[in-house]
């Protein structure tokens, strides 16, 4: 008898997509069962197209008893919980799921019946593991062991002509294109300053012609930071605080870039998992969390004493590690990455 499998998907953009190893090695062990992911809209648009599932439910309720009465109609014989959260596994033992597979974490574990365990250090913290693994782990406990740490994002293309509608041809010719993102919703402690972001968008534009695109979230904070980066650069940039695209539309746009420098934030793990050249910049967050071993990013890590804190607010009131990369490594970076030969995983 065929089964019907609930996929509870974590809710921030970069843990979904780093999710997509596991849920492909899912789809090869259950390809005979029924897969339905449950996710937020944001994480269903970045995910979709998927071939990995059969259905999508999307999660707009924080109240657990409208969850279990929504999840109870469609008579799921298994939940795997990526999501950490209470609720995910409350909600999911008051829908009557008989299987219920998931980290024993934040109170949770009376409500599973197959229970995983994070490792932790002596003093009761977390050891960095890359969450590539960390849900891998999640779905070799079901039986879908997987080695292939890969992440892949599929894009539709209609979402390409939507983009070039909007910001015009970008792909004519032999200019590259070269994306910034300088945002990140994890705190200002990862952020790096907008003025180095528009030294290095000269930088691009006078030795390779790069066409250069500046991507940020549409929120006012986001916005700014786009405004200050034009304002810095000699370069006439397209800055997409002005021009706004759907994540559909974002994702094909970092499909058509040549490189991506941007921040520990989202769009740096749609770059990975559409096999761009990627240059991301750490400070305060440990690599070691979202490692996914991909041969076409260079990872360039700000160095500070207190490195790293995994805070979202420096406590110098600057985040000190982010300044500590300069402009010119950054630069000598790009050099490596657009040469001939520095290919993608």
């Amino acid at each position: 008898m065929a089964q019907r499998i609930l996929v509870w998907l974590p809710s921030p953009m970069g843990d979904a997509i780093m999710c997509t190893g596991a849920l492909r090695a899912m789809r090869e062990h259950f390809a005979g069962d029924e897969i339905i992911f449950y996710a937020s809209p944001i994480v269903k648009q970045v995910l979709s197209p998927s071939q990995y599932c059969d259905g999508w439910m999307e999660y707009r309720s924080h109240n657990p008893f409208a969850i279990a009465r929504d999840l109870r109609k469609r008579r799921f014989t298994h939940a795997v919980l990526f999501k950490n959260s209470f609720l995910s596994a409350f909600a999911v033992f008051l829908a009557g799921i008989p299987q219920r597979t998931g980290y024993a974490r934040d109170g949770r574990s009376i409500f599973l019946t197959r229970k995983l365990y994070a490792a932790k250090n002596a003093d009761g913290s977390y050891k960095p593991v890359s969450v590539v693994d960390y849900y891998l782990a999640v779905v070799t406990a079901v039986g879908a062991a997987g080695t292939d740490r890969s992440t892949k994002l599929e894009v539709d293309e209609a979402f390409r002509a939507g983009v070039e509608e909007k910001l015009g041809k970008l792909t004519d010719g032999d200019r590259p294109v070269v994306i910034l993102v300088p945002g990140g919703a994890f705190g200002p402690s990862k952020l790096w300053p907008a003025e180095r972001f528009g030294a290095v968008a000269d930088y691009v534009s006078e030795k390779y012609g790069a066409k250069v695109v500046v991507s940020v979230a549409p929120n006012q904070a986001e916005r700014a930071i786009a405004q200050r980066i034009c304002g810095a650069s000699k370069t006439k940039i397209i800055n997409l605080g002005e021009t706004s695209l759907s994540l559909g539309e974002l994702k094909a746009l970092i499909g058509m870039a040549k490189l991506v420098i941007t921040n520990d934030t989202g769009p740096r793990h749609i770059a990975i998992a559409l096999g761009r050249k990627v240059i991301t910049l750490f400070g305060p967050n440990n690599p070691a969390w979202t490692q996914t071993g991909y041969k076409g990013e260079k990872q360039i890590v700000g160095e500070y004493e207190c490195v790293p804190c995994d805070k979202p607010q420096c406590k110098f009131g600057t985040s000190r590690c982010m300044e500590a990369i300069t402009a010119a490594a950054v630069c000598r970076a790009a050099d490596e990455m657009m040469a001939e030969g520095a290919g993608y995983a």
